[in-house]
């Protein structure tokens, strides 16, 4: 119902609730959630790579949102939103890496002899392999959709640089796969 209503919120809707929410609107709050809140989680899941964290991720973004309202500046809301999720998520990848010992399963290819795997976890394990800065780029690129200059302003990085790191990435990602896309 939600992604219903999401589809059905107009640009006009949207700069009025972003120039509204600084003020304190639960509307307006309520109506950036409805219209981001899937593409928000998705990209931290895809960052972070696990549901419970995902999920953790997502609720601290739309609180910070919330508690931060009134330092939105009324520019790009999408690209400040983004920028909110991907400290959280960078947040919560600092403090797992300072929580776990080396892992030399994650290292560690994938088996092409498994014949029973799933070409989407495949894809995720490919992605979890990525340099943090360049898979940020091709999940926001590949999944969420967003031009080469939103990349730039959520990452705060050039327009060419977030170019680079999309290519980059789609390259890595090429080598990694290649063996095991022949092999179906």
């Amino acid at each position: 119902m939600l992604k219903y209503i999401a589809n059905k919120i107009t640009k006009f809707q949207l700069d009025e609730a972003s120039k509204r929410l600084p003020e304190g609107s639960a509307e307006a709050f309520n109506l950036l959630y409805t219209k981001y809140h899937n593409e928000i989680y998705r990209y931290c899941l895809k960052i972070l790579g696990d549901t419970t964290r995902a999920k953790d991720a997502f609720q601290d973004t739309f609180i910070k949102v919330y508690e931060k309202r009134d330092q939105f500046d009324g520019g790009n809301f999408r690209a400040w939103l983004y920028r909110i999720a991907r400290n959280i998520c960078i947040n919560h990848l600092r403090q797992e890496q300072n929580d776990t010992e080396f892992d030399e399963e994650f290292l560690s290819p994938i088996s092409t002899a498994q014949n029973d795997y799933d070409l989407k976890d495949v894809i995720d394990k490919a992605l979890a392999t990525l340099p943090d800065d360049m898979r940020e780029a091709i999940v926001l690129r590949e999944y969420e959709q967003l031009t080469y200059f939103e990349i730039s302003e959520i990452l705060g990085i050039s327009l060419s640089l977030s170019k680079i790191r999309v290519h980059r990435a789609r390259n890595l990602l090429r080598l990694y796969l290649e063996p095991i896309l022949k092999e179906l």
